[in-house]
């Protein structure tokens, strides 16, 4: 479903996360008149990946998890649908995780308070680790359809990718202002690449849209389906 505005189509796409850096992000791209971008957070408790799986799996596990509240909160809303112009035409969900530098099964999420925070960055302090992003694209009931199937006749690809990122050796100061900028809520592993963080560490490999919450692969298919639909 499109929405008309001034006697043009529109397509509405949803960004179902509350994460302010990934929505900032998908608005550079989808700077279109065309395109009306909406981002609101999902209504359901996150779901908690098995211990066993590996970080870029639970990532995974979590954003299908996502993937599927997604489908059905939308086909609740459905019934509003002549309210609010009609289902979104994509809606996109993501899931990001820090691996942890020394353990490769153990998943650094956002920290729950400062003192987590501080214990994330000591931890990544002077060394490598990899961050995973999974991101899913879901298209509306009459739309085109995607591989994997969904509530209510959405429809959903996946991807899931990694990038390596630096930190230098960080100073108590450091990690105070890091700590008092608050730039660390609501981030896995208790940093933002593309905030105050970034005079500490650097992307040593991969993709830089990955370690800001989306994966790149994702952001190809989209740019790809939203031409593809006009």
């Amino acid at each position: 479903m499109k929405e008309s505005t001034c006697g043009e189509w529109r397509m509405r796409i949803l960004l179902a996360s509350a994460s302010e850096r990934r929505r900032e992000w998908l608005l550079s791209i989808l700077e279109d008149e065309k395109i009306s971008f909406h981002s609101s957070g999902l209504s359901a408790d996150e779901a908690v990946a098995p211990s066993f799986l590996g970080v870029g799996e639970k990532a995974e596990f979590t954003c299908m998890a996502k993937a599927t509240s997604a489908s059905e909160e939308q086909s609740l809303l459905h019934q509003e649908a002549s309210e609010t112009g009609g289902f979104f035409d994509m809606v996109i969900v993501s899931d990001t995780l820090v691996e942890d530098p020394e353990d490769h099964l153990l998943a650094m999420g956002k920290p729950a308070d400062g003192a987590e925070a501080v214990a994330m960055l000591l931890r990544l302090s002077g060394r490598r680790h990899r961050v995973w992003s999974s991101s899913a694209i879901l298209s509306r009931p009459g739309g085109p359809i995607f591989s994997i199937p969904l509530h209510g006749g959405w429809t959903a690809e996946i991807w899931t990718e990694s990038s390596i990122v630096e930190f230098e050796d960080l100073s108590d100061e450091s990690i105070i202002q890091l700590i008092e900028s608050e730039s660390w809520k609501g981030k896995a592993g208790a940093y933002d690449l593309a905030g105050g963080a970034s005079v500490h560490c650097n992307l040593v490999e991969g993709e830089e849209v990955t370690v800001l919450g989306l994966a790149s692969e994702s952001m190809d298919f989209l740019g790809k389906e939203i031409a593809r639909r006009r």
